[in-house]
């Protein structure tokens, strides 16, 4: 008996198995005529998945239901040593734990944003809000990893790729337009490489990228009974005769206004944070006469703080431009404070191990608890608050400010503005 493998041929949870039957030679049969909503209804089926969901492999042994647990059968069907587990224990480990990320994160933002847009569970946009905060972290987290990998684990396609790209395959075709992804170029690099190899493109065809996000749609209400429905229709035409003049329909509740972030509740400050950055922007020449001290002029200590941030990891920094993108995706995921922060981020040396060092503007007395809570980069970094009471921290600030080179007595190898 050959493996029978029980599911749509669009449904992208099948297609790991498909796809890791291709690199280990493993024969897989797609049930014929399969039908969703039909096919996995009947007692044949709910006995070998009593959930009624889909895939299901139906192997000479016995059932195996998750996709996940059906890709990692077929991949040790030939040989238990599968080179799609990676090549060592600590390979293994990995190649597991990008298997767990691409569902519990990926495949769980996606649901999690995509179902409301389509009218499957209620649409609310501050639970959207969350929910694509969230989801843009986890797609940070992978696209920080891909800037200095080709695959998630080694340097071939293992079980880790195939989970990740066919999680992704419904987001980059259903719900992910270029705007978004673009945030995210080493997971797009990454992407559009493995869907267009000969294993993965046999059964994804030619992916077509989203255009836009789906439009919201109203979650389905239940079918009203009949007899409610008849009973309904009889009593029309009592109350057309008791109310003949109609009421005027009741106007819906105007939506809730958004939570004000707790920062604009601050009081007012004297210092305009977009007049700085304009100020910054504009100054070509004589920096330090005009752009440094039109910034010392303007800080208000009481409205602002300022916080220098020193990387705890530096030693990690040996390939230059690892480090300068792991610099380059933080202000990515800064972008949530646009509004209320200004930050210089330098990358220093001349030779491994890079340094990597910032000073930030931030409203408010202490850095913003929504910072720290959305961007995971800000654990990375030990902060401590300038006093500029003290000449020297103030004197750093500038230098870091002008780009000065060199600071600290080394070469910058790089300097990143967030504005």
């Amino acid at each position: 008996m050959a493996l029978i493998l029980h599911a749509g041929k669009t449904n992208k949870n099948a297609f790991k198995a498909l796809i890791v039957a291709e690199y280990t030679g493993v024969k897989i049969e797609l049930a014929e005529n399969f039908e969703m909503g039909v096919s996995n209804k009947t007692p044949e089926f709910i006995k070998m998945n009593p959930l009624g969901k889909v895939p299901v492999l139906e192997t000479p042994d016995g059932a195996i239901f998750e996709s996940n647990a059906i890709a990692r059968y077929v991949a040790r069907l030939k040989s238990y040593e599968s080179p799609l587990f990676g090549s060592s224990l600590l390979e293994y480990g990995q190649v597991e734990q990008w298997v767990d990320f691409s569902t519990t994160e990926i495949d769980t933002g996606l649901g999690n944003w995509y179902r409301p847009r389509v009218g499957l569970t209620p649409y609310l946009p501050a639970a959207e809000e969350a929910v694509v905060a969230s989801f843009k972290r986890s797609m940070g987290a992978l696209n920080t990893h891909l800037a200095s990998n080709t695959y998630l684990v080694g340097h071939s396609v293992t079980l880790a790729d195939i989970a990740m790209i066919c999680t992704l395959y419904l987001g980059f075709s259903w719900l992910l337009p270029k705007s978004f992804t673009s945030e995210f170029p080493h997971v797009e690099r990454y992407f559009w490489t493995l869907v267009n190899q000969p294993n993965f493109k046999k059964f994804m065809g030619e992916v077509k990228q989203a255009e836009a996000l789906p439009p919201v749609q109203s979650a389905k209400k239940p079918a009203q009974p009949k007899e409610a429905a008849k009973a309904k229709a009889k009593e029309e035409p009592k109350k057309a005769k008791e109310e003949p003049k109609k009421a005027a329909p009741e106007e819906e509740e105007a939506p809730k206004p958004k939570a004000k972030n707790p920062l604009d509740l601050l009081p007012p400050s004297k210092m305009i944070l977009d007049d700085w950055k304009r100020l910054y922007s504009n100054t070509k020449t004589n920096f330090r006469e005009v752009a440094i001290k039109g910034f010392w002029d303007m800080y208000d200590p009481e409205g602002y703080s300022l916080w220098f941030c020193d990387y705890k990891y530096n030693d990690e920094n040996t390939v230059s431009f690892v480090t300068m993108n792991k610099v380059g995706g933080f202000l990515q995921r800064m972008d949530l404070a646009r509004k209320y922060a200004f930050g210089k981020m330098l990358v220093i040396g001349n030779e491994p191990p890079y340094k990597v060092k910032g000073l930030w503007l931030f409203r408010g007395p202490e850095i913003p608890k929504f910072i720290l809570d959305e961007c995971y980069d800000m654990e990375l970094y030990e902060w401590t608050k300038v006093d500029i009471s003290d000449e020297a921290q103030k004197e750093r600030a500038s230098q870091m400010i002008e780009d000065q080179e060199p600071f600290e007595g080394e070469a910058l190898l790089d300097a990143k503005c967030f504005k």
